[in-house]
């Protein structure tokens, strides 16, 4: 559709002397007059980039093209326009490409007259549009702009502007509040203040006055003590609606929250309210080096929501659970410290979308179905049901190899108490849901106390944070950024400007200077203000790396021994530095901020974890050191196929226990002399870190199968159920005797099991739930969910019908691989060689023997020298290390072995295999499916 758009005569002359007419004389006055320019509302996008005052960057070549301006919004084809600006062709500056790669091959466009900074600030209050004719078809385009790079430019590049602002939100000093909210776009921001029962205060709408140097609105009142609660009225253009919207949101600074996040609250975290007794005075454990920390991943919820032994069934899934005393999930926790844990990974504590805090409107596996029926009309509620009986035990009665369980489970989780978190809403706030009190600063002080007990057990603390994405964004009810300053906050796609999505949801632009403060500033108040130790990054590699160093550095201001890890990987619209030098694995090499590697994960438990579970049985990514020959539903690959993937796994497997050195240098299956960065990982080096902290070892985390599930999938039916704990255990000692830092998965070492759930994210508590009394693995519970795994549910079927029950394991086992795994953790942690500090130590002192082509296959011999000139361990010179992944015994030549012996701790250990292991003149013998670790 196309239509006349009138433009004002004040424009008029200028857009006639560009299109030839020449000392045209135009009067001055009010209306305006029809100018041709079509406009075909079908072709339309968002390409257009607005970068600086005077540049605007279009993916279309443009005759005559004009800024649209319309201060109501609603640019459509009713022939009205409040205002344009002409653009003429320029050459597109080199500096774009730098900054910006992705808009490198846009075409750029000069304003004809410069343009007011104060005037161009006024503009990005509207509507505003790229209209002009492409070039070859002579067909009118209409862009409408991203400004978010521009916003930036305005208002962030000087030294003393938004950037530079350090008291963002509700700051209380003495009988004054200050409320202080960046919205450069908005065009009005008023406070409203509410008592505690949310009724609005007498005279507490109250408005803020922008500075329009920095576009941060503030006021100052005696009126919102200690306590508050808050939100925030803005009047603002929003681009999803296309029109002045008056918003109510809460505030993305938030110090504290009412119970669902309704409202923000006034929040003094000093004040002695928010303090649980002694908390200034607590001490915080220490460690001498990152490369030291033993990782345990664990979620609140997941910690104590199976635990029987709780002496108050209320704590269950809460922080508090964590200040029992004798509960079996605390008495396992303590268990792990005295072997040599020493820091604990929360998922996602700060506030989050998709939990109700509101306890009786949460559906628990512990409630009767009368309970539960009452609240919501479910399926089961329609059939004939036993009221009196728990939901637990409704799932109980089901079939473990029907769909049954994960059909109820499917129906409720949207009304269950469970989710990993990775659903932000506000960033600085810990989570309600797992509170006892999730109103106001109650949350606040449990929360504190969940880590003041955690350090006095003698654990760091380390926060899982995930600034890479939102949950909402537009208008919708949990949208906070985005209603704030539209468009600015979120990565948008660079033609549609649609908010990318390639993080699962949201995706937050971190390159964007006031998304980086927000993130850093956020980061500060929980180093500072809740003694965290460190912090795991969601999806890292969607961050620039400067944002990263940045942060860092302000975090160490407060705290100079936190750490920072994370997901470093790369892929969607920033994969290959495409807009920015990401926070991804290659790139942070030799920065001490650690990457999970995906290396030795593939390389031990075989396999990408992107593969399906029939991609398993077919032998894609087979590269399992846990076995050297392939069931029989992997005979499509040839026994050199086999032989060669297998081989080169080893080799990952090596550079991954010299924490993925690039510059390792290692004789390869082929018998050449190389590096680690020369061993191929899938067209990337194997090799990729500079420095032992660059890297965290692991094979089991909370995303995808567990490694009992995984390892279930690929091992051949007829091996025993002991021998399938062994395999588990042998899988474990990889991150644990690596150099790096080992990462371990809550309740892995109790061969934890999803019933072979891949993704369990919001699959409640059925299929989640780890049972720190040993008695249970939560394997075969269910079909697992038909959203997640429906295809595999053939696969699972026949493998629970194959096997013969050999996968199925009892309270002994569960116990027994315990032990074993603490004997493990205790050998890594009593010596200083397994936690080497830098990358020359780990060269100089590391050799593996049992390489090259005549290698045993399966056999992976790594030695660990101290006899140089600085002695580290003050109890043993050497030590040596061998994995044994195969069904048999392995003996293998090695000089002056009669001078090693098994580890004392192995040697009275849990494990009757291991200490089959011996040594002889010149030789050293194994046992089966066996790591030993040996000592001179």
């Amino acid at each position: 559709m196309t239509s006349m758009i009138k433009i004002p005569l004040l424009f008029a002359a200028t857009l006639l002397s560009l299109s030839g007419c020449k000392n045209t004389q135009v009067e001055h006055r009010t209306g305006s007059i029809n100018l041709a320019i079509p406009i075909s509302l079908s072709q339309q996008d968002m390409a257009a980039h607005w970068l600086t005052p005077s540049l605007l960057v279009s993916p279309h070549k443009l005759d005559n093209p004009k800024l649209l301006v319309q201060a109501q919004g609603r640019i459509d084809d009713s022939g009205q326009i409040d205002q344009h600006l002409l653009l003429q062709p320029s050459p597109l500056p080199s500096w774009v490409a730098t900054q910006y790669p992705h808009l490198k091959g846009f075409y750029a466009y000069q304003f004809t007259q410069a343009n007011e900074r104060e005037s161009v600030k006024a503009i990005l209050k509207q509507q505003v549009a790229l209209l002009g004719q492409i070039a070859d078809t002579k067909q009118t385009q209409l862009s409408w702009v991203q400004s978010a790079k521009l916003i930036d430019w305005l208002y962030t590049s000087s030294g003393d502007d938004a950037d530079e602002v350090t008291d963002y939100g509700a700051v209380v000093s003495g009988e004054q509040t200050q409320f202080t909210l960046w919205a450069p776009t908005a065009r009005k921001v008023t406070l409203r203040l509410f008592s505690q029962n949310k009724l609005p205060l007498e005279h507490g709408i109250i408005p803020l006055v922008e500075d329009t140097h920095s576009g941060v609105w503030r006021v100052s009142t005696g009126r919102a003590s200690h306590g508050t609660y808050y939100q925030y009225e803005i009047e603002v253009y929003h681009p999803a609606t296309q029109k002045i919207e008056t918003l109510l949101v809460t505030d993305p600074y938030s110090l504290g929250l009412s119970t669902n996040s309704v409202y923000s609250q006034v929040v003094d975290l000093n004040h002695v309210d928010t303090q649980p007794a002694d908390w200034q005075q607590h001490k915080v454990p220490q460690v001498s080096a990152a490369e030291k920390l033993v990782i345990y991943e664990t979620h609140i919820r997941d910690f104590s929501a199976a635990d029987q032994t709780l002496t108050d069934p209320a704590v269950a899934g809460k922080y508090a659970a964590f200040s029992q005393t004798h509960s079996a999930s605390i008495t396992h926790l303590k268990a792990l410290k005295a072997a040599g844990l020493n820091t604990i990974h929360l998922l996602p504590s700060y506030d989050i979308s998709t939990v109700d805090e509101r306890t009786d409107r949460v559906i628990g596996l512990q409630d009767s179905l009368q309970a539960i029926c009452a609240k919501v009309d479910l399926t089961f509620c329609q059939q004939n049901y036993d009221p009196a009986i728990t939901l637990q035990q409704l799932l109980q009665s089901f079939a473990t190899q029907s769909p049954d369980a994960q059909a109820v489970v499917e129906q409720i989780r949207a009304l269950d108490g469970f989710n990993w978190g990775y659903d932000p809403y506000h960033y600085t706030v810990p989570e309600g849901s797992y509170a006892l009190n999730p109103e106001g600063v109650s949350r606040i002080v449990e929360f504190r106390a969940m880590v003041q007990r955690l350090h006095q057990l003698g654990f760091r603390v380390i926060m899982d944070v995930v600034y890479n994405h939102t949950y909402a964004a537009g208008i919708a009810d949990k949208s906070v950024l985005d209603k704030i300053v539209p468009n600015y906050y979120h990565r948008l796609h660079p033609i549609s400007g649609n908010i990318e999505q390639s993080t699962c949801c949201n995706n937050t632009a971190t390159e964007h200077n006031m998304m980086a403060k927000l993130m850093t500033d956020s980061l500060v108040v929980w180093a500072k203000d809740y003694k965290i130790d460190g912090f795991r990054f969601d999806l890292m590699g969607h961050q620039p790396k400067s944002v990263m160093h940045s942060a860092r550095a302000a975090v160490q201001a407060v705290d100079p021994d936190t750490y920072f890890y994370g997901e470093g990987w790369n892929f969607g619209e920033v994969a290959n530095n495409a807009q920015f030098i990401q926070a991804s694995q290659l790139e942070l090499a030799g920065t001490e901020i650690g990457t999970f590697t995906d290396r030795l994960r593939d390389a031990i438990r075989g396999g990408s974890s992107f593969v399906s579970a029939d991609d398993i049985r077919r032998g894609q990514g087979l590269g399992n050191g846990l076995y050297t020959q392939p069931n029989e539903l992997q005979s499509s690959l040839t026994p050199q196929q086999i032989k060669a993937e297998y081989l080169l796994s080893m080799d990952q497997a090596r550079i991954g226990l010299v924490a993925n050195l690039a510059d390792y240098p290692l004789e390869n299956a082929a018998g050449a002399q190389v590096f680690g960065r020369d061993i191929d990982y899938g067209g990337a080096p194997t090799g990729y870190a500079l420095d032992p902290a660059d890297s965290i070892n692991y094979v089991s985390k909370h995303d995808n199968q567990t490694l009992w599930d995984n390892n279930q999938y690929r091992i051949a039916n007829e091996v025993s159920t002991d021998e399938r704990v062994r395999m588990q255990i042998l899988s474990l000692a990889y991150p644990l005797m690596a150099q790096g830092i080992p990462f371990i998965h809550m309740g892995s070492e109790l061969l934890r099991s999803k019933s072979f759930l891949r993704d369990s994210y919001d699959y409640g508590d059925w299929f989640n739930q780890v049972d720190f009394s040993k008695q249970t693995n939560n394997y075969n519970v269910g079909l697992p969910p038909a959203d997640k795994d429906q295809q595999n549910w053939p696969l699972i079927t026949r493998l629970l019908e194959q096997n013969g029950g050999r996968d199925q394991v009892k309270p002994e086992h569960i116990q027994q691989a315990a032990e074993m795994f603490m004997d493990l953790l205790f050998i890594r942690t009593s010596s200083p060689l397994f936690s080497l500090t830098s990358d020359e130590q780990i060269i100089q002192r590391i050799k593996f023997h049992n390489t090259g082509p005549d290698q045993q296959p399966g056999l992976i011999v790594m030695s660990m020298d101290d006899t140089g000139a600085q002695s580290l361990d003050k109890t043993y010179s050497k030590l040596l290390v061998v994995f044994n992944n195969s069904a048999q015994a392995r003996s293998f030549e090695f000089a002056g072995a009669e001078q090693y012996r098994l580890h004392p701790r192995q040697s009275s250990g849990a494990d009757d295999v291991v200490k089959r292991s011996r040594t002889s003149p010149n030789n050293i013998t194994v046992s089966p499916l066996t790591v030993a670790v040996f000592v001179q």
